[in-house]
């Protein structure tokens, strides 16, 4: 795969997947705007990773959740590296807990960003984007098809940016836009870390719940992300393709209701 000559924003890149995909797409010549939020030092620590190796990289603070923001995040993209062709949506939440307990608030924080912040940023590369198409990868979630305990509202959530993706992949084919979906599964990333996740029973207990006994890194899925955003997947558009080692739907009951409790447990 080659980006060379490509520009790729990537949301929410300062720590975590956002930054494994930032880095990957970097190192096979993209120029790239890592966003953050909040994590400035996280996303100066990326973009040095990258020009470290030779790329090209810049940080740019935006909230995708606002309109304001995610206009200048196109407009400070393009005037240091040119127009944008390359989108990925990854910056997210998930929220964890019983339906009983989901207020307004939380579902608009919940929302705001897993579904209103693509809309924006798909408006907005679209002002960007040049004649000959690009390609919009939104990370999704497995959850969005096989949904774990006490996620109704990230779940939920997911399942609506699955079917934006449908939806833009058709309104957007003529203009040569493809857009695409990565379906993660549990992922070691530094949240899991902080949060005491790695070496706990839940941990074994999801790991040993996949067909392939292991939990992915997420230099495992940037790989995919990357393909999607190259010229080599010029005919794919509008799939959902699952990256998590994960199938919930073939695992032994017994075995699922351990999972679930022992995420009951920890939410």
């Amino acid at each position: 795969m080659n980006l060379t000559g490509k520009v790729a924003i990537v949301t929410g890149a300062s720590s975590g997947l956002g930054d494994a995909l930032a880095k990957c797409l970097g190192a096979l010549g993209a120029a790239v705007a890592v966003n953050y939020s909040s994590n400035h030092e996280g996303a100066e620590h990326t973009v040095a990773e990258i020009t470290r190796k030779g790329g090209r990289a810049v940080a740019i603070r935006a909230d995708v959740s606002m309109a304001a923001d995610v206009e200048r995040l196109f407009h400070e993209t393009a005037k240091a590296f040119g127009p944008p062709s390359v989108l990925v949506n990854n910056a997210g939440r998930y929220d964890l807990g019983p339906i009983d307990v989901v207020t307004e608030e939380a579902f608009h924080r919940e929302f705001n960003l897993n579904v209103l912040a693509p809309i924006l940023t798909v408006q907005e590369a679209l002002k960007y984007f040049p004649e000959t198409g690009g390609s919009i990868i939104n990370i999704s979630s497995i959850t969005s098809e096989n949904p774990v305990y006490n996620s109704a509202l990230y779940s939920a959530s997911k399942g609506a940016l699955d079917t934006l993706t449908a939806a833009l992949a058709k309104e957007l084919a003529p203009r040569r836009i493809r857009v695409n979906a990565v379906a993660r599964g549990v992922s070691l990333t530094e949240g899991f870390y902080r949060a005491g996740f790695t070496g706990s029973e839940l941990e074994k207990a999801v790991a040993a719940a996949t067909p392939l006994g292991w939990l992915g890194q997420p230099d495992d899925i940037a790989p995919l992300v990357a393909f999607l955003a190259a010229d080599d997947s010029a005919s794919v558009t509008g799939e959902r393709i699952s990256a998590s080692g994960e199938s919930h739907s073939e695992l032994p009951e017994r075995r699922l209701r351990h999972v679930k409790n022992l995420i009951m447990e920890e939410t």
